[in-house]
Order: C-alpha cells, then sequence, then structure tokens
C-alpha cells in the first residue's frame, strides 16, 4: 500500500474551508493542517476537520508535498510561488494569478521544480459539463450565461475574474482552440468599484463564436450554457447538473418531415454523480501521484486568465 500523500490548505475562509473538509477525508491523501491569516478563522476550521492549525506559511510547506491555496487573488502569486519553489505541488483557486506576467512566474516555477501546478476551475467538472464534452463537436456558436446575486465577497476583483472565467474556460475547453482572435465587450461597474455586468462577444479561429454573459447584481442564480454545432443544439444548466441534447437525427434529411421531432431527437446525456469540488481535488492528487489525470493544468489557467484579462482590458477602453 502506497504512503498517504501529506497534503495543507492556505486560506480556509469560504472556498478552502471546503478544500479542507474533502481533503480530510480524501483517499490517499493526509491532511497535515490549515493555516489562514484569520487565526479564529483557521481555529475553527480546524477543529471541523480534526486537522492542526499551522501557524506560518512556510511551516506548513515544510510538512507537506502538496498544497491547495485559496487566498485573495491579489496574494495567489505570492503564495504560490512560495510553494513552487520549495518542490510542493500546488492546486491554486481560480484566477490562477492577478496579471499574466504572475500567472507566467507560477507556470515556470512549476515547470522549472517539476511539480504539478493545478488551477481550480472548477466547473469543468460539473455533471453537466462531464456529460456534454464527449458529444460536443465543431461548434458554431456558444452561449453562456451566468448570473448571482450581489455579494461583497469576489468584488475585489471584477466580475470577469470573479464569474465569467469559469465560461471562457469551458469555451477553450469545447472548442479546443488555444486562442480567440476577436474580442468585444460592454459593462459596467454598478455596485462595486470593479467591473460587475460584462458581454463578451468572442470569434475563435474557424469562424466560432460566443457570446459570454456575466453579472453580480441579478435576484436570481443562474448558470446557463447552450451550445449549437451541425449535428443539433445542446443545452446545460450548471446549476442542476442537467444536460439535454437535441440530436439531428442520423436518417433525417433536409426538407423531409412535418415538425421538429421528425428532425431532431431529445437526449439526456448522463454523467456519474460526483461532487464537483471532490472531484477536483482528486484529479490533482492522482497527478501528484503521477497517474494519469484531467486535472486543470497552469498553462490552461493561464490560458483563461489570458481571455479574462482581454474581455475586461476591452470593457474598459470602451
Amino acid at each position: 500500500m502506497s504512503a498517504l500523500l501529506p497534503v495543507g490548505v492556505i486560506g480556509v475562509g469560504a472556498l478552502g474551508r471546503h478544500h479542507a473538509r474533502h481533503l480530510a477525508s480524501l483517499e490517499g491523501v493526509r491532511l497535515v493542517g490549515v493555516y489562514d491569516a484569520n487565526r479564529e478563522t483557521a481555529a475553527r476550521v480546524a477543529e471541523e476537520v480534526g486537522a492542526p492549525v499551522v501557524s506560518e506559511v512556510d511551516t506548513l510547506l515544510g510538512q507537506v508535498g502538496a498544497v491547495s491555496i485559496a487566498v485573495p487573488t491579489s496574494v495567489h502569486a505570492e503564495v504560490g510561488l512560495r510553494a513552487l519553489e520549495r518542490g510542493v505541488a500546488v492546486l491554486m483557486e481560480k484566477p490562477l494569478a492577478a496579471t499574466l506576467a504572475e500567472a507566467d512566474a507560477l507556470v515556470a516555477a512549476a515547470d522549472q521544480a517539476g511539480v504539478v501546478l493545478h488551477v481550480g476551475q472548477i466547473e469543468r467538472y460539473n455533471r453537466a459539463v462531464r456529460a456534454a464534452l464527449p458529444v460536443v463537436e465543431n461548434p458554431r456558436y456558444i452561449e453562456a450565461e451566468r448570473i448571482a446575486p450581489y455579494s461583497r465577497r469576489g468584488t475585489d476583483v471584477s466580475v470577469v475574474l470573479d464569474l465569467m472565467i469559469h465560461d471562457l474556460d469551458l469555451l477553450l475547453a469545447f472548442t479546443g482552440s488555444p486562442e480567440v482572435t476577436d474580442v468585444r465587450a460592454v459593462g459596467g461597474a454598478v455596485l462595486s468599484s470593479h467591473l460587475d455586468v460584462v458581454n463578451a462577444r468572442l470569434e475563435l479561429p474557424g469562424g466560432t463564436v460566443a457570446s459570454v454573459t456575466a453579472s453580480r447584481i441579478g435576484r436570481r442564480r443562474v448558470r446557463r450554457v447552450r451550445i449549437y454545432q451541425d449535428t443539433g443544439y445542446l443545452t446545460l444548466d450548471l446549476a442542476t447538473g442537467q444536460a439535454t441534447f437535441l440530436r439531428v437525427r442520423p436518417t433525417w434529411r433536409r426538407g423531409t418531415g412535418s415538425s421538429l421531432e421528425d428532425a431532431v431527437e431529445e437526449i439526456v446525456l448522463e454523467a456519474p454523480e460526483g461532487d464537483a469540488l471532490r472531484l477536483e481535488l482528486t484529479e490533482f492528487v492522482r497527478a501528484v501521484r503521477g497517474e494519469s489525470s484531467h486535472g486543470v493544468t497552469g498553462s490552461a489557467g493561464r490560458a483563461a486568465l489570458d481571455l479574462a484579462l482581454r474581455v475586461g482590458a476591452v470593457v474598459r477602453a470602451a
């Protein structure tokens, strides 16, 4: 039986607390300890998960082989580099960093140390996304909408880095494209000092077009993606994990039939049940152990950040 992987969590606030909760019970790992700048928060979470509080980041880094980092975006690079330069694998909550230069430094540090760097783009593990990915084929048009009620949490960055980056990452995953050829966007700051609502129109190589909207001033939560392709039309409800595919019937010929049902069949897409964060952490641990993994790499996180920053820059320049 292989030894347990010693892991830690840096930052156990609203998101990091759940990282610690899962890591405390995840097979093949041992949660060595948790750290948070707020000692009361650290003590409370440590008691919840049955792990020690570690009073200094460097002390924790000296005891682990991997760490999950869920600190404010402004210090992602600072904390991440401290871990990577000590040879500790990192799962960084999204976005990878606050700037592209910081993201590049993190990716370079991971490469130099030869350790894993993953990014917490959690929607990759959403049941609807996992169900849809096998049937997504050369999308022609993608529409994503992500709306949330206002909350002070996350307003240290724009809604693009807070919310939209999830859908920008999915766009790159669905298309398999490393680049976006054209970005047009509008938006505004309404309730915070950063952008609170943004709509972006994106063009990708091959002619794929996407419309992506994110708002954190809505009355209700919406997390929805629609994908149009030659073989049919997919609807993904990321809030419920449900996905359907209106697939063009193989026997249908243009100009035949008298109703939509004659041309398409509705297929409910299925994927195994699973908590998205737990799946994300499992893939991270697999990668650290040198096993095959579907985790979101630092390079993929960098690509999503690059696109998010481009969207924000276009809005500000308008």
